[in-house]
């Protein structure tokens, strides 16, 4: 048997696809359009700050350790928990909420705010963690056929459950809370997927188990860019190729299976089977010219908000940040019901914050912050013209100087901006859709694009665009899916 393997894209997904063929034996080549392997895991630095360019925490560490284990190997990655989780400011207001795990502590941040806090808070939570292991190895663990198989596979769910996959996550939060800022606090879950709790389903409400009660929010010493390095290194005991700068346009094939894939300079690539680290909706289309996938078909579903990165090297040090932070407004059903499909950035948006160096001091320069903001955004299809980019992130950081009481634009050392535009040409992201296809009901488990193409028998699809969904610990789910079915089929 042929065990030559080529996986298109350096993301987690492509890379932890390799280690886990590699280490079952299979000659292994990334091929990688960037520069730098990783993906949105990615970094970047300037002027002695470091900045992770994407992914700034994660939870379901269990994951990795399992991830590594199935390599043979002890996961060498070094994390910390984080509590509090996160801070909150809603415009207008001098209180900066503290979100913590322990719901003691958090019912005192509520207290005169949400009457009962700690008994709603634990019979929601209570329900959701329900959910989460009725559904984690029955649904999210698996592979699925076709539509019969997912829902014979989903039927197995206790049917108490039922009432979730009719219901939105801020129909539920509205049911169980009565404080708007409980209620937007506990939604702010569904900014993760991309979307908003208007959009998202209750059943997501599983993200708040996991982040109170199963597992929390984890960083990773070093930064996140340590977890690419660590599986690359591993690679390389394999003898594993990453090649840069090397972007798939063509596939070749031949009586249902897929010969070799060709890039931008014309150059063919060839093994005995393929996997896909691009958005697999996408690549169906514009590569495959999958009529199914077409732009026109494409633009018709429903993606995920796109991101708006803002990147200072600040001079000074930062009081009232913690390494999690979200600025929020006033008028959150509003702002959220109308963000996925303006074609303007409202001067006063919402967004996230943050500061690495409040726990890695090696992150920036002595007495200086490194601050990462992200604004969710309308993707391109609807804001196509970013040349605003500079007005819009000038809001941004003036409305975060009042809020904290730091003049960051008199301490600014470095500042890069990254629109939509330059998210989407860097990482082929869809029309610049930050985590690719939205987790709606008809967009997850067996309706999300398949791992396993229709119709070449050697060609798969890893990551968050493909089952079972985006999040780092989900795209290392994608990885094990994925060589399970190459090591069953092939």
């Amino acid at each position: 048997m042929n065990k030559d393997l080529i996986i298109v894209g350096s993301g987690l997904g492509g890379l932890s696809a390799a280690l886990r063929m590699a280490s079952k034996g299979y000659k292994v080549t990334v091929l990688e359009k960037y520069h730098k392997a990783g993906g949105r895991l990615n970094q970047f630095s300037e002027e002695g700050f470091t900045f992770d360019l994407g992914p700034s925490f994660m939870s379901m560490t269990y994951e990795f350790d399992q991830f590594f284990k199935d390599c043979g190997i002890k996961n060498p990655l070094k994390m910390k928990s984080l509590d509090p989780l996160y801070k909150v400011n809603f415009r207008g207001s001098n209180k900066f909420f503290n979100i913590s795990k322990d719901l003691d502590k958090l019912s005192s941040e509520f207290e005169g705010i949400e009457k009962n806090f700690k008994e709603k808070a634990e019979k929601y939570l209570f329900k959701a963690g329900q959910f989460f292991h009725d559904t984690e190895n029955i649904v999210v663990k698996q592979n699925y056929d076709n539509l019969i198989d997912y829902f014979m596979k989903i039927s197995r769910v206790p049917f108490k459950h039922l009432p979730y996959l009719n219901k939105k996550l801020w129909n539920l939060l509205d049911e169980t809370f009565d404080s708007m800022e409980v209620k937007v606090i506990f939604s702010l879950v569904a900014f993760f997927l991309g979307s908003t709790p208007f959009k998202t389903p209750s059943i997501y409400s599983l993200l708040n188990y996991t982040e109170f009660k199963h597992n929390g929010y984890w960083l990773v010493e070093g930064g996140m860019y340590t977890i690419v390095r660590e599986i690359i290194k591993e690679l390389n005991k394999y003898d594993v190729r990453i090649i840069y700068n090397t972007e798939i346009v063509k596939v070749n094939k031949d009586s249902g299976k897929v010969t070799s894939v060709v890039d931008s300079s014309g150059k063919e690539w060839i093994a005995e089977n393929f996997i896909i680290n691009a958005d697999a909706a996408s690549f169906r289309g514009q590569v495959l010219n999958r009529e199914k996938f077409s732009d026109d078909k494409l633009d018709k579903m429903e993606w995920s908000l796109a991101p708006l990165t803002i990147y200072l090297g600040i001079s000074g040090k930062i009081k009232n940040l913690y390494h999690h932070n979200y600025f929020l407004g006033n008028n959150f059903p509003e702002y959220a019901k109308n963000i996925f499909s303006s074609s303007s950035i409202p001067s006063k948006p919402y967004y996230y914050v943050n500061m690495s160096s409040y726990t890695d001091p090696l992150c920036a320069p002595a007495d200086c912050e490194n601050l990462f903001i992200l604004c969710p955004v309308p993707d391109l299809r609807f804001k196509s013209d970013w040349s605003d980019k500079e007005i819009i992130a000038g809001d941004i950081i003036s409305d975060l100087s009042e809020r904290i009481g730091f003049d960051l634009n008199k301490n600014t050392v470095v500042k890069k901006i990254l629109t939509p535009f330059d998210w989407g040409s860097m990482f082929g992201l869809y029309k610049g859709s930050g985590l690719g296809l939205s987790h709606k009901m008809m967009q997850v488990g067996g309706f999300r694009p398949k791992n396993r193409d229709e119709l070449y028998s050697n060609l798969f699809y890893v990551g968050a665009s493909t089952t079972p969904g985006t999040g780092l610990p989900m795209v290392l789910i994608s990885s094990k899916l994925v060589t399970e079915r190459i090591l069953n089929e092939h």
